[in-house]
């Protein structure tokens, strides 16, 4: 492999598609972040409250989870294991500044930029992308 093709292959894997389920507990602060990711290159699929994360899991897998701001203290804490339960090789990325549980594999805190968000993203599934 060539010098150039090497310093592209990452490049390259970082912009893999990938399947997200995001969920919030609120539909008004699904859409500019989902819309960012789409953006990004990935299948993103939307989810409002825990009924609806729970029959999204039930109808496909997904590599990632993402848990947003909106959802509550009680869903970040049994989502995560839900997720888990239903799907072992699911990631579960939580976007609170709150404690860490044992289930969720990210935390990342929702004031910062979307460009980290997807930064974090991109590193916690590099084995994922690189497929």
């Amino acid at each position: 492999m060539s010098a150039t093709a090497q310093k592209m292959a990452p490049v390259a894997a970082s912009k893999a598609s990938i399947k997200i389920l995001y969920s919030e507990s609120e539909e008004k602060a699904l859409g500019a972040q989902s819309a960012e990711m789409t953006k990004a290159g990935h299948n993103v699929t939307t989810a409002v409250g825990r009924k609806a994360v729970l029959e999204a899991l039930k109808k496909e897998r997904f590599d990632l989870v993402i848990l947003g701001p909106t959802v509550s203290k009680e869903d970040r804490h049994h989502l995560p294991y839900m997720v888990k339960k239903t799907h072992q090789g699911t990631k579960v990325l939580v976007m609170h500044a709150g404690g860490r549980h044992h289930e969720v594999d990210a935390i990342i805190d929702p004031a910062i930029s979307m460009n980290r968000i997807l930064e974090k993203i991109a590193s916690l599934l590099q084995p994922v992308a690189a497929r």
